[in-house]
This record gives structure tokens, sequence and C-alpha cells, in this order.
């Protein structure tokens, strides 16, 4: 097998329990002309609602840098395919992030947020699949704590 012809699918997958119930944590994700913005940490930047800017057919820009190297121009169409979860559809790459929130007990939910890309083939494919998910997990960790500061007053 030829690591050339290799397309690799990379996937990043971070939760958190959060002490809110689901809608109020569903509603904050959901608020891109608001609270969204908020929850961002310093790996994006040039954020922009484009249209909409609550849930479904909103359309949002930002950058995000991954790495010191790597910048992704993201114009992601978001979508909500059913409840309590929110598709970020990026049109410049193959890139899609879902965000599920769900009920996790008395008061809290769980919030489980999974990106998908197709990587790139060859070594280079190999490493990203490698550490590509680890950074992208550090920065909806940090997410996911901001998220929690906002939802939990």
């Amino acid at each position: 097998m030829s690591w050339r012809n290799l397309m690799a699918q990379v996937e990043a997958t971070t939760e958190r329990i959060v002490a809110a119930d689901a809608e109020t944590v569903f509603d904050a994700l959901a608020d891109y002309s608001g609270t969204r913005e908020k929850l961002l940490p310093e790996h994006f930047s040039e954020y922009e609602v484009r249209e909409g800017g609550d849930g479904e057919g909103t359309l949002v820009h930002w950058k995000l840098q991954a790495t010191s190297k790597r910048v992704r121009d993201c114009l992601l169409e978001v979508s909500e395919p059913t409840d309590g979860e929110l598709v970020e559809k990026d049109r410049n790459s193959s890139m899609v992030t879902t965000w599920r929130v769900t009920p996790a007990g008395e008061g809290k939910s769980r919030v489980v947020v999974t990106t998908t890309w197709t990587g790139a083939g060859g070594i280079g494919g190999f490493f990203e699949k490698t550490f590509a998910p680890k950074g992208l997990g550090r920065i909806y960790d940090a997410m996911l704590v901001k998220l929690a500061s906002e939802v939990e007053k």
C-alpha cells in the first residue's frame, strides 16, 4: 500500500459535563451573534457573523490557528439536523464540526464536540492524523471551560 494514495479521515473529539441544563447550554452555543464569540480562545481571529446569527441558517467566518504555522480560513454553514445538535460545515474545506448537547442528570448536560476532515495523503497525513486531534482537543477544551463559566452563572 502506498502512502501517497492514503487520504486520512481525521477526527478530534472532546467532551465535558457542564452544570447547566441542556437547553441553556445549547442556546449559548447556537448564539453566534453573542455568546459564541466570547467562548473562543486565542486560536480564533477575524470572527464575523455573515448571515443569521442564531443556530440554523447562520453563516459565520473565522480564522483558526491550529499551530504556529497552520491557519485555516473557515466559512461555516450552521445547521441543526436534530434536537441538541449543531453542525458547522466549512465551505472552504472538508471540515465538519458537530456539537451535541444532551441532559446528564439534574441541572447538568454533556457537551460533545467532534470535528472531522479529510487529511493530507502521504507521510504528512500520517502526522496530521497523529497530532492534529490532540491540538484541536486542547482548543475545544479551552472553549468548553469558557462555555461552562458562561452558563454556570
